[in-house]
């Protein structure tokens, strides 16, 4: 059996124990583990079933601890520890106070609040999912007993919560930058504009949206002073402070991403401390979730190592690549359908399972068509955004509606976020007509 083959039997494989609900790991493991056997075997004359196991041993042997044993690795569960810990230090609350404070008063200004409190909190919390939840136990319930459309308030939350794998530190950028062999400081930066580019159409899409139909969004009665205002920074300025340390320090090249996501969770902790905000308790219950979220991801991260060893063996995206590269005319045409996938492919998976499973035959491909891999990464990852909003399994969607409970229906949360991927949608149609957006910043570095 020749290596396209094999690939192409393995990808099915792993859609049909992906849709049997086996876990991305397993499912990921048990079909790169049968596919190197397979081509171990095969390679001699006769199919040696002893060579095939000593091969797969052999790799299965080496290739995970190599993996795992990365100081760039470090990065994800340092940043996962630093969100955890602002969490538990009530970061979330203090970012909504004081968004709500600022802009509380505009046409739909708790929605605003939200959009800007998602985008603050996701500054430290590199995660997607854990600032959709955050806020939506915070901001949801403020806005439904000011009156908001339901569908408005919890559909606000979840697209803001998007934020967080755009925003850096993101967990996203991270993984792409290890599987892609690209800088994760520059990825890092590189997300920066976008995602402020992404909070500000979520912005001006709620302002008009609440201008054309002001019963969507009541106007709250109360009133701010500016004394309030800089009052309500007091509870912000400290975390804010952290994350520009954070990003000036990886910027500038005084440490690496790694180092300073160490700084970042060390100084949140120390903060926390401080200011009472977090004891021995929470702040090991921030610790026993990042021990959790890490095995997560490193599980499906070391099963989908050993997939692309296998994926590399076939040869597959070597001629993928050289197809691509062959076609005249058409790389714009071969982006738009592998941005089309992975808009599918979101609609059923997770985006770090997406990541996994597609990065060893896409890099290749859009590599070879010449493009930045720097500015694909963020424009996949803005791809996954969409995903993790997107019907049937938008799993920020039913991470929402696990926070808020019974007061607000599923329907209603699919239903508020619709507008949202129509602004998102132009926002990605500008990062691809003006890459500078993208690479302005990283191209400034050191």
């Amino acid at each position: 059996m020749d290596g396209s083959t094999l690939a192409l039997i393995a990808s099915f494989a792993v859609i049909a124990l992906l849709v049997l609900r086996v876990p991305i790991a397993f499912a990921l493991l048990a079909v790169a583990i049968a596919g190197l056997f397979i081509m171990g075997a095969g390679r001699t004359a006769e199919f040696n079933i002893e060579f095939g196991w000593r091969s797969t041993v052999s790799m299965l042997a080496r290739d995970p601890y190599s993996f795992v044993a990365s100081f760039t690795l470090m990065t994800i569960p340092m940043f996962l520890l630093m969100g955890n810990f602002a969490f538990y230090a009530g970061a979330t609350s203090e970012a909504f106070r004081t968004a709500r404070v600022w802009l509380g008063t505009l046409p739909g200004g708790l929605a605003l609040a939200s959009i800007a409190a998602c985008a603050l909190f996701a500054a430290i919390s590199g995660s997607s999912l854990a600032t959709a939840a955050a806020m939506g136990r915070i901001a949801v319930p403020e806005m439904l007993r000011s009156g908001y459309s339901k569908a408005l308030a919890s559909g606000t939350v979840a697209a803001g919560g998007t934020l967080g794998a755009m925003i850096p530190p993101s967990i996203l950028i991270i993984i792409y930058g290890i599987f892609a062999e690209q800088s994760i400081g520059r990825l890092l930066i590189a997300g920066i504009i976008p995602g402020a580019l992404s909070a500000l159409a979520y912005m001006v899409y709620i302002y008009l949206r609440v201008k054309l139909n002001p019963s969507l969004a009541p106007m709250i009665a109360e009133r701010f002073t500016w004394s309030a205002r800089v009052r309500s920074l007091s509870g912000t300025w400290q975390f804010l402070v952290i994350f520009g340390v954070v990003i000036t320090f990886i910027y500038t090249g005084i440490t690496t991403p790694t180092e300073a996501a160490a700084v970042g969770a060390v100084s949140i902790l120390t903060l926390g401390l401080v200011r009472r905000k977090l004891g021995l308790r929470t702040s090991w219950e921030a610790v026993r979730e990042t021990v959790m979220q890490t095995g997560m991801i490193f599980a499906i991260a070391v099963a989908s190592k050993i997939l692309v060893s296998f994926v590399a063996f076939t040869g597959v995206s070597t001629e993928l690549a050289n197809w691509a590269a062959s076609i005249e005319g058409s790389r714009v045409y071969v982006m738009i359908a592998i941005c089309v996938i992975y808009i599918l492919l979101g609609m059923f998976m997770d985006p770090i399972g997406i990541m996994l499973l597609t990065l060893p035959i896409v890099v290749p491909i859009v590599a070879a068509l010449d493009y930045n891999l720097i500015w694909f990464g963020i424009l996949l990852v803005k791809l996954l955004e969409i995903g993790m909003i997107t019907p049937p399994v938008g799993l920020n969607v039913f991470v929402l509606k696990a926070s808020v409970g019974d007061a607000v229906k599923l329907e209603q949360v699919f239903r508020g976020v619709s507008g949202f991927l129509l602004v998102d949608c132009v926002v990605i149609a500008i990062l691809v007509a003006l890459p500078e957006l993208v690479l302005f910043l990283p191209g400034l570095m050191f």
